[in-house]
């Protein structure tokens, strides 16, 4: 991965290597919010990148949130980001909302982006429905916002998941119209980041849905939160099929819920889905899950603990995030600064 980041070539070879990823503080922290993003920016942060990381609460209130649950989720999920590994003093980590050049630039990209191009945003459609004239402007306009967040720091990687790449491809879309808009080349192409053993990990109940905190069931999701016990009893009661683990995976294609365990497993033992099965293939889901129970615990556990303690200090939580704000600010007002230039604004 550092290599791909490190190495800026064509369009991008002038701008710094420089990450930005978010996450939306809409509810507790999964098993799949940590493999698929929180890990993946704390083993980013040990290149000796630039990695910006975002709690994105304006992406939020797209749809009504309770003001106090909010501000609780917006610290919950600060404390995972932090209990998970990363370092403020590595890393830059803020709120979205105390950053105003985020709604500031988008904006203009709003005027920008074209009302087809939003039409075509697969999330758009699944999260509206069939209520899309009772969906707010805001979830419509989201990925303008996204663009935003992303350029406003000239980032050229954002790590995400398969569902989000059509949002970083508007990005990109965006970057290239408002360059040849206005004859310039000021901001970056923007990669996606796309890897790792369980970038998209799904439901403990039914491996063909991904994991999510909207879920009515709790079984069908391992929580930050949880405890070593609770963490152990739901792998152990996670649905699986009768046969014994292949030992390549092709021998996964139609087995979702199995799949799924071998690439959490892979995932939180940091190695490859084959490489789980080179060891466990052949074996029944009777001895792979209790070596997933361990593993999970090991891993999890001390994550779970340490949020609690987090959480028992919401005064460092928001300095911390308002200290990240204060660094993330002084990269954004510049860029800012710049982009009404050449559109044309008059600034005192």
């Amino acid at each position: 991965m550092s290599e791909a980041i490190e190495t800026q070539t064509g369009a991008n070879a002038k701008f710094k290597p420089r990450v930005f990823s978010g996450i939306q503080p809409s509810g507790g922290l999964t098993l799949g919010n940590y493999l698929g993003a929180i890990k993946r920016f704390v083993d980013m942060q040990e290149q000796g990148i630039e990695t910006i990381y975002c709690v994105v609460d304006m992406h939020a209130i797209t749809v009504w949130q309770d003001p106090d649950a909010l501000r609780r989720q917006t610290r919950e999920l600060a404390a995972g980001y932090l209990a998970a590994g990363l370092d403020p003093s590595k890393s830059i980590l803020f709120n979205q909302s105390q950053v105003a050049e985020h709604a500031q630039l988008a904006w203009i990209f709003n005027c920008v982006a074209r009302m087809g191009w939003m039409n075509r945003m697969t999330q758009w459609k699944d999260k509206a429905g069939k209520n899309a004239e009772k969906a707010s402007l805001g979830l419509f306009a989201y990925p303008s916002l996204m663009a935003a967040d992303i350029l406003i720091y000239h980032a050229t990687h954002v790590p995400v998941g398969e569902d989000q790449k059509q949002h970083v491809e508007l990005t990109r879309d965006i970057a290239a119209k408002f360059n040849n808009d206005y004859g310039t080349d000021f901001f970056p192409m923007t990669e996606p980041v796309i890897e790792g053993a369980a970038t998209r990990v799904m439901s403990l109940r039914d491996g063909s849905k991904k994991m999510s905190k909207s879920d009515p069931s709790d079984m069908s999701r391992i929580n930050m939160t949880d405890d070593a016990d609770a963490i152990a009893k739901k792998i152990r009661k996670a649905k699986t099929d009768p046969e014994p683990l292949p030992e390549t995976m092709d021998g996964l294609d139609d087995r979702p819920e199995a799949r799924n365990l071998v690439r959490i497993y892979a995932a939180l033992a940091e190695t490859t889905p084959q490489a789980v099965l080179a060891d466990m293939g052949g074996r029944q889901f009777s001895e792979f899950k209790p070596a997933l129970v361990d593993l999970a615990v090991d891993r999890l556990a001390p994550i779970s603990q340490e949020m609690g303690r987090l959480m028992q200090d919401p005064a460092e939580i928001d300095r911390i995030l308002a200290e990240g704000a204060a660094r993330a600010r002084a990269i954004a007002a510049p860029i800012l600064r710049d982009t009404y230039d050449i559109v044309g604004m008059i600034r005192g």
